[in-house]
């Protein structure tokens, strides 16, 4: 969704033990027939609720996000929502647009989408 910087295995796993022992987090992994094909997540950041998700490449343009984080969004009833997407990742606002979330903001790191 966001343009992240490549880590390390062990500040990967270090990163994702983080995640998941946070009791305000709601992970979820994604399947595409069968096989792990990414994760949908919620937590919060600078006091609000917001929504990410990562796809292996080979699930790229298949419909896999949207379908996923529809399907997340029916299990979270807070709102409003936020979501972030770089500049350079236009298919993830398409995501997050097809998602019924709306574009606020434009700065320098990439867009802010809000679903109300």
């Amino acid at each position: 969704m966001a343009d992240f910087p490549i880590r390390s295995e062990a500040d990967f796993y270090a990163h994702w033990h983080k995640i998941m022992t946070d009791p305000l987090n709601i992970l979820r992994t994604i399947l595409y027939d069968g096989e792990i094909a990414g994760n949908v997540v919620s937590f919060i950041l600078e006091g609000r609720r917001e929504v990410g998700y990562w796809l292996g490449r080979e699930f790229w343009g298949k419909g896999i996000a949207t379908n996923a984080l529809q399907l997340f969004l029916e299990e979270i009833s807070e709102r409003p929502l936020f979501a972030f997407t770089a500049h350079s990742n236009p298919a993830s606002a398409r995501v997050l647009q097809k998602c019924r979330f709306s574009q606020i903001e434009r700065n320098a790191q990439g867009l802010v989408f809000r679903l109300e």
